[in-house]
């Protein structure tokens, strides 16, 4: 039997936009690769739009630590001087994308990739961290400010399956890294996408850090906004860029363990781990109802927050 055999009928899903964002583990590992290669070309043969855009933090980090040059994040997002940015650009879009590309289209001519910067498709604007209350300078990091979508539906309504890499210019002319989750959510809130997946290195949001026996399934976004101060590291940007994306209007912003093998695939038809999702503030005859279930899964009160201000994954994907 294959570990895919209780995914539901497809069909259900035809003509939908699904925005995924691609990194971590889920990179690192080639098998888990593979399993979400396969993901994507079952979906897109059952007509879902598809747009994948992609980190490559670890590779990142390895070509910067063999030219010498330091590995630095800050409030989960990497501290990236004029020569670190030489570097992503290179490894992201020249390493990277090619690699990722080849193996999508193992499964089929699917696969066609482009940075942010083609088509202008993303428009960025410095960004600062906030860490501790105050805002720091971290370099030519970026947050996106204009999504160009165009480019994107040329291409899925071609039949292909756009796999991004989350590099933008500004006004300014000056190029910019824009975070993986970030870019993601910008282009899932510009497709209007009905969904957002961010594969990550945990099973969800810890309900109770550092405990970690449960997993908060569902978050309204009035609570998400609630919890996000408490964040930090890693999952501090990925709460934010779900936050983002469904208050601009993609219907379910989902955060899932990479992994999983066939994580894409069942934590969407809710056939394995589920992950944490944001969703929007749900009217209050049906809240009313959703607080009575036992299990409390989409309940509009938050988790306590962490005691500590941890609670995190790994730094930003790029």
């Amino acid at each position: 039997m294959d570990d895919t055999d209780d995914i539901p009928d497809l069909d259900s899903l035809r003509d939908r936009t699904v925005v995924v964002k691609l990194g971590g583990s889920a990179m690192a590992d080639r098998q888990l690769l593979r399993t979400f290669a396969q993901d994507v070309a079952r979906l897109h043969r059952a007509g879902v739009r598809l747009v994948v855009a992609h980190g490559g933090g670890p590779q990142i980090n390895a070509h910067l630590e063999k030219l010498g040059l330091p590995v630095t994040f800050t409030a989960g997002l990497r501290v990236t001087t004029p020569e670190t940015m030489d570097v992503v650009r290179m490894v992201l879009a020249g390493q990277v994308q090619r690699d990722l590309v080849g193996l999508l289209n193992e499964n089929g001519p699917l696969a066609v990739g482009i940075t942010g910067e083609d088509a202008r498709l993303l428009t960025a604007a410095k960004r600062l961290a906030v860490l501790d209350g105050d805002e720091v300078d971290i370099g030519l990091v970026g947050d996106v400010t204009g999504v160009d979508t165009h480019v994107l539906r040329a291409l899925t309504d071609g039949g292909l399956v756009p796999l991004v890499t989350g590099i933008g210019r500004g006004t300014d002319g000056q190029v910019y890294n824009i975070n993986a989750d970030s870019a993601a959510a910008a282009l899932a809130a510009g497709l209007r996408a009905d969904h957002l997946v961010i594969l990550t290195d945990v099973p969800g949001l810890y309900a109770d850090w550092p405990r970690r026996d449960r997993i908060v399934e569902c978050l309204t976004v009035t609570r998400a906004a609630e919890l996000l101060p408490a964040l930090s590291g890693g999952m501090a940007p990925k709460l934010e860029s779900c936050l983002r994306a469904v208050r601009a209007g993609v219907g379910r912003a989902q955060l899932l363990d990479g992994r999983v093998p066939h994580a894409l695939l069942h934590g969407s038809f809710g056939t394995g781990h589920t992950g944490t999702s944001v969703v929007p503030d749900t009217p209050p005859t049906l809240l009313n109802t959703l607080n009575t279930l036992e299990d409390d899964t989409c309940a509009s009160s938050p988790p306590r927050p962490p005691s500590s201000s941890v609670c995190t994954t790994s730094g930003s994907g790029s």
